[in-house]
């Protein structure tokens, strides 16, 4: 009995702290009333945080509860295992980098955040060396302020067989992703931000049905291997040096039937390191870009095989012209292909050769860009045609391009 009275005296003594600090009820007086493996339901209104959770219980808000930080610290603290957050508002996090202040900081297994708007917040989502976790359905946007002053949307270091899917990120700096493997990335949306994706050592995992538009970059991978990149909508990417896919000696990736959209470079990729470490880009459709592909390095040997390239400035280039011409082309539809179906197999009758000429220019030359499509380049560009001067250099051979039937 007198247990239970200091109990009681202890709860009321942090009340009254909380109150001398906040303006807003403690979610966290509410928390320590629950018992383990219960499910809170606070009233419809407002509650300050920090709140920690150390002993696996469901809060849900019903969408009627808003949890406020106040500018202090993580709003939510998850230590853990077997918890569920559902129906929050979660705001107001504090803003130092060296502490990571996020919306919710995950330091626990098997948890599910659903259904949450998380905004104000310098992170959103911070999980930790956690794994099998679910985070599906909320929407989470960072403070106000610029681009690369915005904490990421998601931040996952150390962190195994987690599902991420059909979240919402608006106007955070990255999803950054290190370390972690066999995660699974599906059906989220990831606008006004500067990478959608970016990972780090981190293998075995999967990007499919994601939306990812008016972003600085899209996809960065970097020494990250065995990755799946499938049925991604990527668009509307207009920085100078964004690229809708970048990858940095990041080997044995399959990049599969993704749309890439009005982007300045579609996909850039470096020569594999080593004869089996490759990717394999089958079924894609590159339209309206500046550059579809762009390669670097010495040597090519990477599988492109039906892919549709169509209405782009330019559809490959290269640092090194042999750099793109020893990767294996076949099957793909090319727009500017000018040859042939006589036997209506679906495929032209010769192949498909893409010379360098004046795009040299301006990619060599940055600053010439300026003058990309206008008649003083157009008429260099026909000029070399006509009567160059050398043997223009092969960029790539498609011996069996697809071949596009025009409906009559």
């Amino acid at each position: 009995m007198a247990a239970n009275f200091q109990f009681y005296l202890i709860i009321i003594f942090v009340l009254l702290i909380q109150k001398s600090a906040f303006a807003l009820p403690p979610l966290q007086l509410y928390v320590e009333l629950t018992p383990p493996g219960g499910i809170l339901q606070p009233e419809p209104g407002h509650y300050s945080g920090p709140v920690v959770l150390t002993r696996p219980i469901t809060i849900d808000g019903r969408g009627q509860v808003t949890v406020d930080a106040e500018r202090y610290g993580s709003v939510i603290t998850i230590e853990a295992n077997n918890t569920t957050l559902r129906g929050l508002h979660i705001t107001n996090s504090g803003e130092s980098f060296d502490k990571t202040h996020a919306g919710i900081t995950i330091k626990a297994d098997n948890t599910l955040i659903e259904n949450n708007i998380i905004d104000n917040t310098l992170f959103g989502i911070n999980v930790l060396g956690s794994n099998d976790n679910i985070i599906r359905n909320n929407s989470i946007t960072s403070i106000e302020t610029s681009l690369s002053l915005r904490g990421d949307g998601l931040r996952m270091w150390n962190s195994h067989d987690n599902l991420i899917e059909n979240n919402q990120f608006n106007k955070v700096r990255d999803i950054y992703i290190t370390n972690s493997e066999n995660n699974r990335f599906i059906s989220n949306q990831i606008s006004h931000s500067r990478i959608g994706f970016e990972l780090v050592f981190s293998h075995e995992n999967e990007i499919t049905a994601n939306t990812i538009k008016h972003n600085a970059t899209g996809l960065m991978l970097i020494y990250s291997n065995n990755l799946l990149i499938n049925k991604n909508h990527i668009s509307h990417l207009r920085s100078v040096s964004g690229s809708a896919m970048a990858f940095k000696e990041s080997n044995n990736i399959r990049i599969l039937e993704n749309e890439v959209l009005h982007c300045a470079v579609g996909m850039s990729a470096n020569a594999p390191l080593d004869p089996e470490n490759i990717l394999t880009i089958k079924d894609n459709h590159f339209i309206y870009n500046d550059i579809a592909m762009y390669f670097y390095g010495e040597r090519g040997g990477h599988i492109i095989h039906n892919n549709h390239f169509e209405a782009n400035i330019l559809n490959i280039q290269a640092s090194s012209p042999r750099a793109s011409f020893y990767n294996n082309w076949k099957n793909n539809l090319w727009d500017t292909y000018e040859g042939f179906d006589n036997n209506n197999d679906g495929y032209g009758d010769t192949a498909f050769e893409l010379y360098s000429w004046s795009d040299r220019l301006w990619v060599d030359r940055p600053m010439t860009q300026f003058f990309r499509g206008s008649p003083m380049l157009e008429m260099i560009d026909f000029m070399e045609r006509l009567t160059s001067f050398s043997e223009p250099t092969v960029m790539l051979r498609d011996k069996t391009p697809k071949f596009h039937h025009s409906s009559q």
